[in-house]
């Protein structure tokens, strides 16, 4: 009878396929901790901005009435530094507000609750706009730069500042991050452009509840906290 032919060799060369499948496992177990660990990294959020979260939680309870609707932070979050150009058409970020509370809003002639939301934010900034706070309400009209300004000029509304992006980048940014679901958008941020609050809608911004949650947000930068 012919000899049979040795398993040894197979056996061998199955070795190599083990440790291989073994080294994959391992560094595919590698990459899930990795993984993990990085969203986890991700989801603790920006350290510097865990005093408006602690802000963000004591102004809870003012959330209610014409405000309700607010969103308050629950997470260290810093916004983008959003680049947009004032009246003048010289560029502007975010950060030259730094040291002042800010609610950035977006809004444009061709979304209505927009229309009616501004002289909301004129009443604003008209009661509290200062060295401590300012509404710097963001144009994203994409088309004609003349129609948001005489839209301004008819309403009369005279005490918010111009302030516009045609390309619409500044709604793209607060999207990337989840603070951009529609328009409006209104987002409340410290002195250190960290998210205190965010809401997706009109309000009455004017409102004795608005004004008094905002005088609240005002008062660690009063202070120089």
């Amino acid at each position: 009878m012919p000899d049979r032919p040795s398993p040894r060799p197979a056996a061998l060369r199955r070795i190599p396929l083990a440790i291989a499948a073994v080294l994959i496992g391992a560094a595919v177990g590698s990459a899930v901790v990795y993984g993990i660990g990085g969203l986890k990294r991700h989801a603790s959020g920006d350290s510097a901005c865990r005093p408006a979260v602690d802000l963000a939680q004591k102004l809870a309870p003012l959330a209610h009435g014409e405000v309700a609707a607010l969103t308050m932070a629950t997470a260290p979050l810093r916004l983008p530094d959003l680049a947009f150009e004032d009246a003048e058409g010289k560029p502007k970020k975010l950060s030259d507000w730094r040291g002042r509370t800010v609610l950035v809003n977006l809004w444009a002639t061709w979304c209505v609750p927009c229309r009616k939301e501004m002289p909301a934010l004129e009443g604003l900034q008209t009661q509290l706009g200062g060295p401590d706070f300012e509404v710097v309400a963001v144009n994203i009209d994409t088309r004609d730069p003349e129609k948001p300004k005489n839209f301004l000029k008819d309403a009369n509304l005279t005490r918010l500042g111009y302030y516009s992006d045609q390309k619409a980048k500044v709604f793209q940014d607060l999207k990337g991050i989840g603070r951009a679901l529609g328009m409006p958008t209104s987002v409340l941020v410290d002195g250190q452009g960290c998210e205190i609050a965010t809401i997706a809608g009109p309000a009455e911004w004017a409102s004795d509840d608005a004004v008094k949650l905002i005088k609240a947000a005002m008062k660690p930068v009063a202070a120089g906290l």
